[in-house]
């Protein structure tokens, strides 16, 4: 296996990938279908072909990072660069297929929100599971159920399914139990805005809170401001390959296009 975690000792969580690459096989095709190179058009990745004559999309080649407690990293790069794929990745979803992930501490990821609700359970109930599903303890979870109840401002509606739920509700619920603690790894694909304006002000300030007790973040933003506002460090991503790690500064500008190429 490629993800291997190690206890935590306060003030010494590490998030590292070790020459990683992760190839996505696409069944039933060959080198000169139309589908595969629209495929690989879409993802940004490139193409492959496997001993036995079918294709894969080479997703991730080579990735090498070490992160420390204090590090808040940026991936940047054009849409299809890897940036979603090598944070699915470090949060435990996709294996690679060359390399190895190390963390320690608890790992905590900020998209696909709605995993895991189930329809027919209640608000209450969906808090536990999501919860659970966010790396809490059952014993963490009852510990916020009323804060984390409270910030969603769903009264009554926390009793009844959430099947009965608009989308903006079913957000509103899975954001305040995925921030209700601080990870010591914090995944983002994009910031998190959710809710009315009322909801959105609060939101901002939860969002700011536990980005601020993380040890580590990673952040996926297509926004300069935002990248320079929150993160010391950044690395570039083009199909797949890392272009670059460094500064904020740094790599925004040679994500732009106005500096010579690294190396």
């Amino acid at each position: 296996m490629t993800m291997v975690s190690a206890p935590l000792h306060s003030g010494h969580g590490f998030l590292t990938l070790d020459h990683v690459s992760v190839d996505f096989p696409i069944y039933e095709a060959n080198a000169r279908s139309l589908k595969a190179r629209l495929a690989v058009i879409g993802s940004g990745g490139r193409i492959g072909i496997t001993n036995t004559g079918g294709v894969s999309i080479e997703a991730l080649q080579d990735i090498s990072i070490d992160l420390r407690p204090g590090d808040r990293l940026a991936l940047l790069g054009h849409n299809g660069a890897g940036k979603s794929t090598l944070l699915r990745v470090m949060a435990g979803i996709y294996e690679p297929v060359r390399g190895q992930v190390r963390h320690q501490g608890r790992v905590g990821s900020l998209f696909d929100l709605a995993l895991g609700m189930e329809p027919d359970a209640t608000g209450w109930e969906n808090v536990m599971i999501r919860g659970l599903l966010a790396g809490m303890t059952r014993r963490e979870v009852l510990a916020r159920r009323e804060e984390i109840g409270a910030f969603t401002d769903l009264g009554d509606y926390l009793s009844m399914p959430v099947r009965t739920y608009s989308s903006g509700m079913l957000l509103r619920l899975a954001f305040a139990v995925c921030t209700s603690s601080a990870p010591d790894i914090l995944l983002m694909d994009e910031w998190l805005s959710v809710g009315d304006a009322a909801f959105v002000e609060r939101a901002e300030a939860r969002m700011q809170e536990i980005v601020d007790n993380a040890g580590i973040v990673v952040l996926a933003s297509h926004s300069p401001e935002l990248i320079a506002r929150v993160c010391n460090r950044a690395m570039l991503l083009d199909h797949g390959k890392m272009v670059g790690v460094g500064p904020v500064a740094q790599m925004l500008e040679l994500y732009r296009g106005a500096a010579p190429p690294l190396g």
